[in-house]
């Protein structure tokens, strides 16, 4: 039905219409100076593995908030969802297989991802990245009762791959497609392996808790979420080995925002100079530098 026909006065449509374009203006405009000019950068978050605690701080969180200080904006912050992040940024619908593909439109709720955003080809063909943020690198984990025997580290990190990958074949494995564990990222589909798709929670920091309820035998899990998971659970889970070499994580963009992310690069670069970066390394990751010395290695660390 038109508006006309809906029997709407003259005045009512062109509200109408002015409201649309609006709208329209709006879900275009969302560079840097429109952020500026709106007065608030808008930080989409998954409570995830210390980048967004859900407690109001995190890794990520305290980044966002300096950067939208450094910018002169208010920061707010929107929690979001690992199936809904990127569409929640970029204003569609999007759909990874067979490729990474959009469609439809829906409200743009936020400016920035930042929370343990791993840099992945299927991604980048959605969105823009920042400069990596923290390193990464997915392994394989088990129950500390289940009988499988860790690796013995090589020195060759393809070899070390090869027999982890062959350790799958002992048992059950979590796995979660369209995120950094997902299989097909690593050739694993189609091997034969007993992949679990984890369904239990939309959240992927939720998986260790089902495996160690015995839904799994392993999981594919990632080097920041391993590093808390040592500390919540000792004693209850064993690392097996690699499946991946080094990943990097980053804050994502829209591809109509090369100014904002431009903005947040200087910015990074400015507290990894002063000190502010290692600070929040330390206070959220404190081994992480153990583990991934030449990551950090250009960061300045001041007490």
């Amino acid at each position: 039905m038109s508006l006309r026909a809906a029997g709407l006065p003259a005045i009512h449509r062109i509200a109408l219409i002015l409201v649309s374009l609006l709208c329209a203006t709006w879900a275009i405009a969302q560079d840097l100076a429109d952020i500026k000019a709106r007065g608030t950068l808008r930080h989409l978050g998954v409570p995830y593995a210390n980048f967004v605690t859900g407690a109001g701080d995190g890794f990520d969180v305290e980044i966002a908030q300096l950067f939208a200080r450094h910018l002169g904006v208010r920061y707010e912050y929107v929690e979001t969802d690992w199936d809904n992040v990127i569409p929640d940024l970029i204003g569609h619908e999007v759909a990874f297989s067979p490729t990474p593909q959009t469609s439809g439109s829906r409200p743009i709720r936020g400016d920035i991802v930042a929370t343990g955003l791993t840099v992945l080809p299927a991604r980048a063909k959605l969105i823009d990245y920042s400069q990596p943020t923290f390193p990464s690198a997915v392994w394989l984990i088990a129950r500390a009762q289940f009988e499988v025997a860790p690796i013995k580290p090589s020195g060759d990190v393809g070899q070390d791959i090869a027999a982890t990958k062959a350790k799958l074949a002992a048992g059950s494995t979590f796995v979660r497609h369209n995120v950094c564990i997902d299989p097909r990222l690593y050739g694993l589909e189609g091997k034969g392996y007993r992949l679990i798709e984890f369904a239990y929670s939309p959240n992927v920091a939720d998986i260790v808790p089902f495996l160690l309820q015995g839904k799994s035998d392993m999981t594919l899990l990632d080097f920041p979420d391993i590093l808390l998971t040592l500390d919540k659970w000792p004693g209850k889970i064993k690392i097996i080995g690699p499946i991946s070499e080094e990943q990097k994580m980053a804050s994502g963009f829209r591809k109509s925002s090369p100014a904002l992310r431009d903005a947040f690069n200087e910015f990074l670069a400015q507290i990894k100079q002063d000190g502010t970066y290692m600070k929040l390394v330390r206070k959220y990751y404190p081994t992480a530098p153990r583990f991934m010395p030449v990551f950090f290695a250009d960061a300045a660390d001041r007490p």
